[in-house]
């Protein structure tokens, strides 16, 4: 059973040795940033920092930081394994005898068993304060890099509820520290929580959930459909529901086992100018207007422990909760996509910079045909560059993608030049959320698709390949790995063995 809360999820890194922790006084101001930045891309440890300077609590973070502690934070071996669960779902067909009858049942009740459930009290309303005490320099809110102007929230869980449906929705939005009660919220266009703000008349009610377990965090940042709740994912994946308290000062339910939570408003028409920040892009994002939150109530466990993250040129932390996305959506799109074999979002195109896909191809203009549907297709809509390769091709291998876009590619005839939505955080079009799309077609090229005979890939026998794997012993060679992919410098060789790890 995943971890039931943050003590436990800690506990558990300690026993599997996943955890480091740091008894000397230690800055959130640039400090932490260093230490975990340096940590993080040599595939170090989660950190817990019992002393920050100036604080009362101890920070978490690089919980998320390696493969390893993914699937330990989902209790998987791999996390292709958290696709086949959605998967298993998504392809139910009408039951055709009695066993059939019976699994349907189970999976429809592990459905059912998903929702949230409210409950009278929890341990994250054992102290509560309001009013003066409310005090947001209690926390070790991190100031990361050295042009943003103040300490960011960066691993919250932002709780709304759609004024016109009721429907809530989780997301996971940076929130710059004004002074001792006020944050900015950074709802970005194409956010949901943003649109549940402007759909109001007046006030909204929002409450941040920090300090949750792995799996109830993770799903915070997942881009799931508007009225598909993130706390009946994450109860989908725990085997177990989430357990919501009633608020003390607004009316949400928030996690009963948080470590802390902010409760609070934001006005409809309220803003202040928000950044820069230095983010998950790699460059800072400028200035811009975004709503202000009030706080209201700060409500924690005792000795409540604080979480967060790091966010700047990949590879980072999220790099991990990217890649837990795209497995665990993977058959989602191929729900809408069906000739889709397999995709990768490469972390240092920051996830929505390229897309590689591997399809299925059976008519002239295929590979153009999912392209397209990918720019159609939620989140991946803003996806700037397609890479569209043939089944058979290793999406996650960089080296081999390469060679089948530097050998099939004709710039000529297989570019695709598009327009379209891009990141709210993307700083190269002319014009801000809008500009250029980009489509590779590097699959082989059918006759009716204006190729020459295309000439057969070379590949050994299978006979002589099995008889020097025999014989392997015999012939007195040691080989050390192979490098991750031939000809990449040494930048692109790092990434891809940190990756694999």
């Amino acid at each position: 059973m995943p971890p039931k809360d943050l003590r436990e999820w800690i506990a558990l890194l300690e026993r599997e040795g996943e955890l480091v922790r740091v008894t000397a006084e230690v800055d959130p101001d640039l400090e932490i940033t260093e230490i975990v930045d340096r940590t993080v891309k040599s595939g170090g440890p989660a950190l817990l920092f019992e002393n920050p300077k100036g604080a009362k609590h101890p920070l978490l973070i690089n919980q998320f930081g390696t493969e390893r502690r993914m699937c330990l934070a989902f209790g998987v071996a791999s996390l292709d394994e958290l696709g086949e669960r959605v998967g298993d779902i998504l392809e139910m067909q009408p039951p055709s005898g009695l066993m059939d009858k019976v699994r349907g049942l189970q999976k429809l009740k592990s459905i059912a068993d998903s929702r949230a459930r409210t409950v009278r009290s929890g341990p994250v309303q054992e102290i509560v304060l309001q009013g003066d005490d409310i005090d947001l320099g209690l926390l070790p809110v991190q100031r990361c890099w050295p042009d943003d102007p103040a300490p960011f929230i960066t691993l919250p869980a932002v709780i709304t509820r759609d004024p016109r449906s009721g429907g809530r929705n989780v997301g996971m939005y940076r929130m710059q520290v004004v002074d001792k009660n006020t944050t900015f919220m950074h709802w970005q266009i194409h956010k949901d929580g943003r649109a549940d703000w402007l759909a109001t008349d007046g006030r909204i009610p929002v409450a941040v959930a920090l300090g949750l377990d792995p799996i109830t965090a993770y799903s915070a940042s997942a881009p799931l459909p508007k009225h598909i709740d993130e706390f009946m994912l994450a109860g989908f994946f725990r085997g177990e529901p989430v357990e919501l308290v009633k608020g003390v000062t607004v009316d949400l339910e928030v996690p009963a086992n948080a470590e802390i939570v902010l409760e609070g408003y934001i006005e409809k028409d309220e803003l202040g100018t928000e950044g820069p920040f230095g983010d998950h892009t790699g460059y800072y994002t400028p200035p811009e207007p975004f709503p202000v939150f009030h706080v209201t109530a700060m409500t924690m466990r005792r000795d409540a422990i604080y979480p967060s993250i790091v966010v700047g040129k990949p590879p980072q932390e999220d790099a991990w909760l990217g890649k837990a996305t795209e497995r665990i959506f993977l058959p989602a799109v191929r729900a809408t996509v069906p000739e889709i074999v397999d995709y990768d979002l490469p972390v240092a195109g920051a996830f929505h910079n390229c897309c590689i896909v591997s399809i299925n191809k059976a008519f002239p203009g295929h590979a153009q045909k999912v392209m397209h549907a990918i720019w159609g297709l939620g989140m991946l809509s803003l996806t700037k560059c397609v890479v569209v390769v043939d089944a058979h091709v290793d999406v996650h291998d960089y080296g081999e993608v390469m060679f089948y876009a530097g050998a099939n590619v004709d710039p000529a005839r297989d570019v695709t030049i598009g327009e379209g939505p891009l990141d709210h955080l993307d700083h190269a079009p002319e014009r801000q959320f809008v500009g250029g799309k980009l489509g590779i077609d590097a699959t082989a090229k059918l006759p009716v698709e204006g190729a020459r005979p295309w000439p057969d890939e070379i590949e050994m026998t299978p006979e002589i390949r099995d008889l020097v794997a025999r014989r392997w012993s015999e012939y007195g060679i040691e080989l050390v790995p192979p490098a991750a992919a031939a000809g990449f410098d040494k930048t692109s060789r790092s990434l891809l063995q940190l990756l694999r790890r």
